[in-house]
């Protein structure tokens, strides 16, 4: 049930994206300004995810720390 619930929301989150993609478009000058600020976070989520991906100490902390 909780993996059909994420999966949803990610369908919702893509569609709602791809909408805003398409206005910042179609606003030609000035929605470009927002088109770049929507590449830039994805990208300091992408290092995010990478940075948490790698780090040693974080998939330590994960395994070993009682909750």
């Amino acid at each position: 049930m909780e993996k059909i619930g994420y999966i949803l929301l990610a369908i919702v989150a893509v569609c709602w994206l791809a909408a805003m993609l398409v206005g910042m478009i179609a606003a030609f000058p000035y929605g470009i300004i927002g088109l770049i600020g929507i590449v830039g976070v994805g990208f300091l989520f992408a290092k995010v995810l990478k940075d948490r991906l790698s780090s040693k100490e974080d998939a330590h902390y994960t395994k070993n720390v009682d909750k």
